[in-house]
């Protein structure tokens, strides 16, 4: 027996190291969490710069195109050029869904 003592130690030495790299502060486990922390931020980022892109680009064409204001203000404002007519299609009842049990909310621009 006295001569497996130190062989015994150092087992006990090594495993208590290596639960250390596994389990401990800083171990592996955290790692590998952090490492998906980093990717799912580097997707994020991505995503949010082609956001950026697309509204750069559309600040851009703003800027220098009369085309983009025209688009913009007859899409969000209504606006009319001068001598047009403003047509306005409305479906009929039959082509709407049918409404559900709850109360729907109603537009009130119709």
């Amino acid at each position: 027996m006295r001569r497996w003592w130190p062989l015994l130690a150092l087992m006990a030495l090594l495993l208590a190291l290596q639960s250390k790299l596994w389990f401990g502060d800083g171990g592996w486990f955290e790692a590998k969490e952090l490492r998906q922390t980093v990717s799912d931020q580097r997707a994020e980022n991505a995503r949010l710069q082609q956001r950026n892109d697309a509204l750069s680009a559309e600040v851009e064409d703003l800027k220098s195109g009369e085309s983009a204001v025209e688009e913009r203000a007859r899409s969000e404002l209504g606006m009319v050029k001068p001598g047009e007519t403003f047509y306005r299609v409305v479906e009929p009842e039959s082509a709407k869904p049918a409404a559900s049990a709850t109360p729907a909310t109603t537009d009130p621009v119709q």
